[in-house]
């Protein structure tokens, strides 16, 4: 009897140190949109993820989140939004909706990520990107076509307008359902933010029901 509570005193120890146990405070670790925000997703819970593809957090939630969504019910359809809080960053938001224009975006998100950080690679830069999404097989002229397109500059308006409306100080921020912002800044890492992020989906899964 002494061995199983010793066992289970271990366990929660344990549990506790990882964070299984943690439950996600209120202006801790997320805060709350009021009014609510719309969400474009119908039945499905909304997660949004506001990052930046120089950012080195968002490199490192970027797996984690993937992998996640992937392995995740289907009941929850996620959205990536570049943030726009500063010009710098347009040209990478330029990229993402020119790859998801383009039907890439799923095939070459990730390098994105990898080429910047971890190569070096100044996917920042116009001419850089266009050597670049040559490199990996696009229509080099397409690209820049669409890249200079006012669809896209349209794209950028409403993610900016976006970053305004969900008030998002930092990357990556997620917002679930249109009622709840975490960050990794507000949980204190990347790991922590999917455990927050987990929680958040099962209470705005219990708000939709009421």
């Amino acid at each position: 009897m002494i061995l199983l509570r010793n066992a289970l005193a271990a366990l929660i120890l344990t549990l506790v140190a990882t964070g299984a146990l943690a439950q996600a405070q209120l202006g801790r670790d997320y805060i709350l949109l009021d009014p609510p925000r719309a969400v474009t997703s119908g039945d499905k819970i909304e997660v949004i993820e506001f990052f930046y593809y120089g950012c080195p957090v968002c490199y490192e939630l970027e797996p984690k989140l993937s992998r996640w969504f992937f392995n995740g019910p289907p009941s929850v359809a996620l959205r990536r939004v570049p943030a726009l809080s500063s010009d710098n960053w347009d040209n990478f938001a330029k990229l993402f909706y020119t790859l998801e224009s383009m039907g890439q975006l799923a095939r070459l998100h990730w390098p994105v990520y990898d080429n910047f950080h971890f190569n070096g690679v100044k996917l920042n830069e116009e001419a850089t990107m266009a050597a670049w999404v040559a490199h990996n097989g696009l229509d080099k002229q397409k690209f820049i076509d669409t890249y200079h397109s006012p669809e896209i500059q349209a794209k950028l308006t409403e993610a900016r307008n976006m970053t305004q409306n969900y008030d998002i100080k930092g990357v990556p921020s997620i917002v679930v359902d249109g009622r709840f912002v975490t960050s990794a800044r507000m949980t204190g890492g990347t790991s922590q933010l999917m455990q927050v992020v987990e929680q958040l989906v099962g209470m705005a899964r219990k708000a939709r029901a009421k």
